[in-house]
């Protein structure tokens, strides 16, 4: 991993994205310790974190998740998510943050050296494509060890730099065996 500790540098995290990609390599984020592992090596200026949210539940599973993101130095943009019913009449649910990530990376361009994108999402290639000729360093953490790969091919051309996110996930993340081993061994989580 290639980050340059002076360069003013944001995380924009797209969360259901990454989110399926953790589930399906098998292991949990540890969120302060992926703020602490930027942080630590770049000049970290805002760590953006986007998520739909159902509003109609009453407990939302996210919710927990969102919270401590807010108090704990992530920049948190959330909107309603939509319910539908798509032609077969199964209940489907909508909440696409494309547009709240692209329009928050392009506004912060010019006062970034490196941006670093946690998504595989091939709509972001143009975004990335854009943000690079404003001279930014464009980062795409994502992974190609899933099944599909949750990186597109052209997301990943386009970058400067991939990071395959299995390589770097032992820094901040949690294996959810180990995290239950731990606790029914009376250890902390």
């Amino acid at each position: 991993m290639r980050l340059i500790e002076q360069e003013r540098t944001a995380l924009f995290i797209d969360g259901a994205n990454l989110y399926a990609a953790t589930r399906s390599l098998g292991f949990d984020i540890d969120y302060k310790k992926l703020l602490d592992l930027f942080g630590s090596k770049t000049n970290l200026l805002r760590a953006y974190y986007y998520s739909a949210l159902l509003e109609t539940e009453e407990y939302s599973p996210l919710k927990p998740l969102t919270d401590w993101l807010a108090y704990n130095g992530y920049s948190l943009v959330t909107k309603p998510a939509k319910e539908f019913m798509d032609a077969l009449g199964r209940k489907r649910i909508k909440g696409n943050m494309d547009i709240e990530l692209a329009i928050d990376m392009l506004e912060l361009a010019p006062f970034l050296d490196h941006a670093i994108l946690f998504s595989g999402d091939s709509d972001f290639r143009r975004l990335v494509e854009a943000v690079q000729r404003k001279g930014v360093r464009v980062t795409v953490v994502s992974s190609i060890r899933t099944n599909p790969p949750m990186i597109a091919d052209e997301l990943r051309r386009q970058a400067d730099q991939f990071i395959e996110l299995d390589d770097i996930a032992p820094e901040f993340s949690r294996r959810p065996a180990e995290a239950r081993a731990r606790t029914e061994r009376g250890g902390e989580e």
